[in-house]
């Protein structure tokens, strides 16, 4: 009898993938949220301040954690923005990390933006726009 009879079915390649960077992200008042919070992407993202260099599409595990929530918020994102540093207005090095569609993404941008309410209406500058 011939193939794989060992029963493990995992892709031979996949430790030559590269593994999603981990970033921690600990928002503790409003305000920072505000400045972080990137409504204009389709399902929402954060800017992560970070000293580490990235690319456009590069795969971020982000640990994020809100305020006073008990609960952390694990998600999947991808780089969908850099500030580089050196940046007009010095504003802060670091990278926007875009939310997936899937639920994880859907419960923090939801969350997130319960937490902002009607100051996602307001004009003040953030970290991106």
């Amino acid at each position: 009898m011939s193939g794989n009879t060992s029963g493990n079915t995992t892709d031979p390649n996949a430790s030559l993938l590269p593994r999603p960077a981990v970033l921690s992200l600990s928002i503790k008042e409003k305000a920072a949220l505000y400045a972080a919070y990137m409504p204009f992407l389709k399902n929402g993202g954060l800017f992560v301040p970070t000293n580490k260099p990235y690319k456009i599409g590069d795969e971020i595990y982000l640990i994020l954690s809100l305020m006073e929530d008990a609960a952390k918020y694990p998600i999947a994102g991808k780089v969908a923005w850099i500030t580089p540093a050196g940046a007009n207005n010095s504003k802060a090095k670091g990278v926007g990390v875009h939310f997936p569609a899937d639920e994880t993404g859907q419960r923090a941008k939801a969350r997130i933006e319960e937490i902002l309410g009607a100051a996602l209406r307001s004009s003040r500058a953030t970290h991106t726009l």
